[in-house]
């Protein structure tokens, strides 16, 4: 792997949210700089007015690498924006996650996925941790690891063994029709006590009751991924927060 400098765009701690939208919502990037954010400077950067997150055949990861939001660690909260991620890319919206001592900017927790062939935008993926908590046009329930224990030991197939399904949103496939490849869409997460909601361009994809108080994350950083993998690149713009 070539030689990765790590820098770090801080705002010395400070909140980073500027006024923005109406109803409550606030900007949390400025469409500028990276100030209020903290991540590797060799996958992110600021490009006509948006995130971006790259991975290049000179830049190969060994491990997930995250830009995390400086700005707090939200509870209950609405987050919306924008996206549009490559054909081969991987990545997701973070929340409600811890950071790890022992990987530079690694999240564990809540993700709202996306990739670039969108056979995952929309669901509801564990980082780190349960897996996949909802597949796109699942509303779940997510049932405790009878007797306790490591929780990676029950993931089965990607996926939680306690994922129960309590509504069907959609066919999976005539959701993915409603979101754009290779394009913008907008994202919204609402996300208020155990409920975990995900929509894509105004859709519901995925809607998760998480009644695991072992595993389950009540407050935690925000992030966005670049994942392990072949050459992708990821952008993010008009990022507004509303905590609830």
């Amino acid at each position: 792997m070539a030689f990765v400098a790590l820098v770090v765009f801080s705002c010395n701690g400070q909140r980073a949210a500027q006024s923005g939208s109406n109803d409550g919502f606030n900007s949390i990037f400025d469409g500028k700089s990276l100030s209020g954010w903290e991540g590797d400077a060799t996958y992110w950067r600021v490009e006509n007015g948006s995130i971006v997150g790259e991975l290049t055949e000179n830049t190969p990861l060994k491990a997930n690498t995250f830009l995390i939001w400086e700005g707090g660690q939200p509870s209950d909260f609405e987050l919306k924006g924008e996206f549009r991620i490559s054909e081969r890319g991987n990545s997701g919206i973070q929340y409600r996650s811890d950071r790890l001592a022992d990987v530079p900017f690694a999240l564990r927790g809540y993700q709202a996925d996306i990739d670039g062939r969108n056979a995952y935008t929309g669901q509801n993926y564990e980082e780190r941790k349960r897996t996949t908590l909802a597949y796109r046009g699942q509303k779940t329930k997510i049932n405790p690891q009878p007797g306790g224990g490591n929780p990676r030991e029950y993931v089965e197939r990607n996926a939680w063994k306690g994922l129960e399904v309590i509504e069907e949103l959609g066919d999976r496939d005539a959701l993915k029709e409603k979101i754009n490849a290779e394009d913008w869409n907008t994202f919204h997460l609402v996300i208020k006590g155990n409920r975990l909601q995900h929509y894509i361009n105004g859709v519901l994809m995925s809607d998760v009751t998480d009644e695991d108080p072992a595993n389950r994350a009540d407050s935690g950083y925000l992030g966005i991924q670049v994942h392990v993998g072949p050459p992708m690149k990821v952008e993010l713009k008009n990022l507004y927060l509303k905590e609830l």
